[in-house]
């Protein structure tokens, strides 16, 4: 969202707070510089109130939803207030999932979640009535960018490389290059020091790519639906990590082991390759899942880099930790979202520190 996009949302909220009765005020947060672009509100009715650090996403969907929460979770702590989304819409069934997260939030329909200090409010179920606003409140995430953030996620020590590595590394067109690395640098992913570009490295942009993955990519990687007879055995299975590899929770069962949130059994198995081979259809009882089938499912990805990507890496069973983390969060779930923080902080922290 512009500058210009996020002032007119925070307007039309807290125009909607004060129309629930509610006192609001707007100030700048004091005693730290690295929020002093952000923005705080006091709610507050009758003598209860409460301070809120305001954080604008442009657009929230079941798929964002853990990626939001994971950015909004970093922002919170260190005395700070409590985290508070503003987005143009929140439905009914986003809302209820935001309370079961104890996630205040606010919108440009009226909608809220606040609590904290004596106060609260929940509100849901409103429409936003400008469909133009919330289509300018959406923000775009280009399919290049989003696979160039990706394999220099994966693999930092890309960014130093000429264009022609990085193309092949994120499967893009060698002359999609200069404009995602301007828009990078612009956005402060990237900065070059003499002549040598570098990533700048923190949990912000990770959870920002895991963002815009599940928004602009992830619904475009999805190309099968199966059952599987043997859905329980799935540790079992014969893949050759060339063809298939494990994501999501099957990925993350794969890595945290018995530390995995509720048990080890995965609610859905997630495999990236271009197609199964027959002899494990064949094998595991796999066959096609009709539209309303949700038990012992199992979704095929198609990968979206390049081969030089995990040239390095050819024996891995698992797809690179940050799409494991991305598909986590994307699933909404909230045993998922406990699981994906779990694989940050034990095998990604190290990589993407939080400041």
């Amino acid at each position: 969202m512009s500058e210009y996009e996020q002032e007119t949302l925070l307007d039309t909220v807290v125009q909607a707070l004060r129309g629930h009765g509610l006192t609001v005020e707007v100030h700048s947060p004091a005693g730290d510089e690295r929020q002093a672009s952000a923005t705080c509100l006091t709610i507050s009715k009758g003598r209860s109130g409460h301070d809120f650090m305001a954080l604008v996403k442009g657009r929230l969907t079941p798929e964002s939803l853990g990626a939001v929460l994971a950015q909004l979770r970093h922002a919170s702590g260190g005395g700070r207030p409590s985290p508070l989304l503003l987005t143009p819409c929140v439905t009914a069934p986003l809302a209820d999932q935001l309370r079961e997260q104890e996630q205040p939030f606010a919108d440009g329909a009226g909608n809220a979640y606040l609590e904290g200090g004596g106060l609260f409010v929940f509100v849901s179920g409103r429409k936003l009535r400008s469909r133009d606003f919330a289509a300018r409140a959406s923000r775009r995430f280009p399919i290049a960018r989003l696979k160039v953030l990706f394999a220099l996620l994966c693999d930092p020590q890309l960014a130093a490389a000429p264009y022609r590595s990085i193309a092949a590394a994120a499967d893009v067109a060698l002359g999609s290059l200069p404009a995602v690395v301007a828009d990078l640098q612009q956005h402060g992913a990237l900065v070059v020091t003499g002549k040598q570009r570098c990533l700048v490295a923190s949990k912000r942009l990770l959870d920002e790519w895991a963002q815009g993955y599940a928004l602009g990519l992830r619904g475009k990687t999805l190309s099968d639906r199966y059952l599987a007879r043997h859905f329980d055995d799935w540790r079992a299975w014969s893949l050759n990590p060339a063809h298939a590899r494990w994501g999501g929770e099957a990925a993350a069962a794969l890595l945290l082991g018995e530390l995995m949130p509720n048990g080890r059994t995965p609610g859905v198995l997630t495999l990236y390759g271009d197609k199964l081979p027959a002899r494990l259809l064949a094998e595991q009882g796999i066959e096609a899942a009709g539209p309303a089938a949700y038990e012992h499912l199992v979704e095929l990805r198609k990968p979206f880099w390049g081969a030089s990507l995990l040239a390095g890496d050819e024996a891995a069973a698992t797809v690179p930790l940050a799409l494991t983390y991305a598909d986590l969060l994307a699933t909404g779930n909230a045993r998922c979202i406990e699981a994906a923080e779990m694989i940050y902080n034990m095998r990604l922290a190290g990589r993407f520190p939080p400041h």
